[in-house]
């Protein structure tokens, strides 16, 4: 069977650590995985202010061409062990549409494969990174209302990623579906969301996008459950949604976290 891990972070990723990329390798091979993305997190889109404290939630555009021609090395120096691509996980900010698809016309070519992810929500001209802190999430409770408010917009906003016209290049992997559960047993939402997740998958479907099953929700302290849980990939697959295996790794030890408990 081919062992896949589709979406694994790297020493470019600001907010990540200092393992090499022939860290994460090693352990992948020492785990038996026949084929590996790294996926690091694209620039912001130019415009964007990056409102984490760090400022770090994307990679340093400067450092794009060195990332790409680094896994251009490894690609040659481990073709007999395993299948290595280079990705991006690409940031969906909604009304920023037109820079994102520059953004992958000037470097698509570069790219294997990509995954599309919301971590971005505004609330009247406010940008807040959703899943930063639970502080950070609490104090967007404050001003939103409500949890489930912010369930609704998170849910809209991938809906928006998928509907957006990103041109050519734009990933075919929608990324951590449910992220907006990092935090739920510390603010959990009144119900399921269901009718969302739902349209989330149909639209997936419709564009033949892949979805990205995160193993990273099992090991956050307040989540408990990979994105997306049991029954929406379950739902997914009836759907005829192909389900990509995903760490989510920020350490090279972070490979196949999740896994163990996932179906499939």
């Amino acid at each position: 069977m081919v062992k896949v891990d589709g979406h694994i972070h790297t020493p470019f990723c600001p907010h990540g650590s200092d393992d090499t990329f022939e860290m994460y390798i090693e352990r992948a091979l020492s785990l038996n995985y026949s084929d590996i993305t790294f996926t690091e997190h694209a620039p912001l889109p130019q415009g964007f202010e990056d409102t984490t404290p760090d400022k770090d939630s994307g990679m340093d555009p400067s450092h794009l061409l060195k990332y790409f021609q680094t896994l251009d090395i490894l690609k040659e120096k481990y073709k007999d062990k395993i299948t290595i691509k280079s990705g991006l996980e690409v940031d969906y900010i909604a009304g920023f549409e037109k820079e994102t698809a520059e953004f992958l016309n000037a470097y698509g070519a570069r790219l294997d494969d990509s995954i599309l992810s919301v971590h971005f929500l505004q609330y009247e001209g406010k940008w807040d990174c959703l899943d930063f802190s639970p502080d950070v999430f609490q104090s967007m409770i404050d001003y939103y209302g409500s949890v489930d408010a912010i369930y609704e917009r998170y849910y809209d906003t991938v809906i928006k990623s998928i509907r957006a016209d990103l041109g050519p290049f734009k990933p075919k992997r929608i990324g951590h579906m449910t992220l907006v559960k990092k935090f739920q047993q510390l603010y959990p939402a009144s119900h399921a969301f269901s009718d969302k997740t739902s349209l989330i998958l149909k639209e997936m479907a419709a564009r033949n996008l892949e979805l990205d099953y995160n193993g990273a929700g099992l090991v956050k302290p307040y989540c408990g459950e990979p994105y997306p849980p049991t029954d929406i990939i379950q739902q997914a697959l009836s759907l005829g949604i192909k389900t990509v295996y995903g760490s989510d790794a920020h350490t090279a030890a972070g490979i196949g976290q999740g896994r163990a408990e996932m179906q499939g």
